[in-house]
């Protein structure tokens, strides 16, 4: 399985946030840190405060916080919700049915065996498992 760089840089915010839980974090200075675009940066930051995992404030001193305890936000949680809008294969996409091995197919339900044990194994560790930089939580 391969996670977009969406969900990536995602998981890479909120692991910098947990290290320093009591900081805002200002989109630019985080796409500086991660050397990738503003933009792409803020849509992630967006899709995490729209989904209740940060706290976002405008102006002097605004930026963005975790919004809740790093040892309760599970990772698979968090990839399953950055990763919704892309299926693993073409068959998992609503009305995805260009496969001609439909419906006959017996991978999917391997795939979407394999896809929910994936996330479950990572729902076993919670943000606070990866805070960066490494503190004692």
């Amino acid at each position: 399985m391969r996670l977009t760089s969406f969900t990536d840089y995602g998981l890479r915010v909120l692991m910098r946030m947990a290290g320093e839980p009591d900081r805002h974090f200002t989109t630019g200075e985080l796409a500086d840190e991660f050397k990738v675009s503003r933009n792409h940066l803020a849509k992630v930051i967006s899709a995490l405060s729209n989904n209740g995992l940060l706290k976002t404030r405008r102006g002097g001193g605004g930026g963005a916080t975790l919004a809740q305890d790093p040892a309760k936000i599970r990772l698979g949680d968090v990839v399953e919700l950055l990763e919704s809008d892309q299926a693993l294969v073409e068959c998992f996409q609503p009305g995805g049915h260009a496969c001609t091995l439909m419906p006959q197919c017996r991978l999917k339900a391997l795939l979407t065996h394999a896809e929910q044990e994936f996330l479950a194994d990572l729902n076993r560790s919670t943000l606070a498992d990866c805070v960066y930089p490494a503190i004692n939580i």
